[in-house]
């Protein structure tokens, strides 16, 4: 009886947390309609939401074409920025020398424009995937690195202290105790990243693409078809919070609760 309870009690916890973000969504779409329909507001301009959802309707196996190139792009940019990022913020962490040359070359490179890159990477790779997956993780890999590198930083010094009066390794004491202590802003770079990611595929699109949203974005703009041209926007908008809430179903997964707690209590795992 007490295991329903518990199970029941989370499930309603889960759904309070819920209602308020759907309950604001429809407010907004409700008065959106309401205002395109009172004030007359031409399609071409700002259409309504239920014509965007007959559009999305009608189009739905085209978007769902385009969805996947898009999404393939995001999801390979994401996984090569934690691959690569998280060994580099180590990198940081544990060597001076790689700190002071290449840390500050990781933050000026945030300074480049990426649509100024995509142009040079479409030189260099071509048009196909190689370009978009290149441009998503360019985006994607900074917040990773940082929050690693804050992560591995903040690790109480008690802890490292302790592991070493045991006689555990450099490495020991990175895989056991820093790196575990550091996933908290790991995941919290990760699902910043995973936003990121979606923007850069579609960066990439709009300078060189033959399919995907953002070359459906364009095409839709030429042919001044604006419903379908929200709908994409609709499209892009669940594809960017379904990759944030698969990260955080991992997060859930891996991490025990005292260390997910802990980066709501300190407030870390920002940039």
């Amino acid at each position: 009886v007490n295991t329903q309870d518990n199970k029941f009690k989370t499930i309603l916890s889960a759904v309070r947390d819920w209602v308020p973000a759907v309950l604001t969504f429809i407010g907004i779409f409700v008065l959106w309609e309401i205002i395109t329909i009172v004030f007359g507001v031409p399609v071409y301009t700002l259409p309504a939401p239920s014509v965007i959802i007959d559009v999305m309707i009608e189009k739905r196996l085209l978007l769902l074409e385009h969805s996947w190139v898009t999404f393939a792009e995001s999801a390979i940019g994401l996984g090569l920025s934690i691959v690569l990022s998280i060994p580099m913020g180590i990198l940081i962490v544990y060597s001076p020398l790689f700190e002071r040359t290449v840390y500050p070359l990781l933050v000026a490179s945030q300074a480049i424009p990426k649509v100024a890159l995509a142009p040079i990477l479409v030189v260099w790779f071509g048009f196909g995937l190689m370009p978009k997956v290149l441009i998503a993780f360019f985006i994607a890999f900074f917040p990773i690195v940082v929050n690693t590198v804050v992560g591995l930083s903040r690790t109480p010094p008690e802890m490292i202290h302790l592991m070493r009066s045991l006689g555990a390794s450099p490495v020991q004491i990175l895989l056991r105790v820093r790196m575990m202590a550091a996933m908290p802003y790991i995941f919290a770079g990760i699902k910043i990243a995973a936003a990121f990611a979606v923007v850069g595929a579609i960066v990439g699109e709009y300078i060189a693409a033959s399919s995907g949203l953002g070359y459906m974005q364009l095409v839709a703009n030429n042919n001044f078809e604006i419903p379908l041209l929200f709908g994409t926007l609709v499209v892009l908008s669940v594809m960017g919070i379904a990759f944030f809430y698969l990260v955080a179903l991992v997060e859930v997964l891996i991490l025990p609760r005292p260390l997910r707690d802990t980066r709501v209590n300190d407030g870390g795992g920002g940039l």
